[in-house]
């Protein structure tokens, strides 16, 4: 989930972007892509029951596959 090296594209309407709005921007997606946000903007859907235990959305969404009637549902 935490991933600290990617390719970001960022489009503008002037030519450059400077060092200090690049260290915005990355300051920026850390904080909400943060576990917190992460389970505060998603559900457990597991057979019956619905969830929004972030110990529980957290645990099953470590693996790729979530397994038969699991499902990750994003609120937004």
């Amino acid at each position: 989930m935490i991933s600290t090296n990617r390719d970001m594209m960022v489009m503008l309407r002037k030519e450059g972007i400077t060092d200090k709005e690049i260290q915005f921007l990355r300051q920026l997606l850390r904080i909400t892509e943060s576990p917190i946000h992460f389970c505060t903007a998603h559900e457990l859907v597991d057979r019956n029951r619905i969830t929004s235990n972030h110990k529980k959305i957290l645990k099953r969404s470590r693996h790729f596959f979530l397994g038969s009637f699991r499902f990750l549902i994003n609120k937004n």
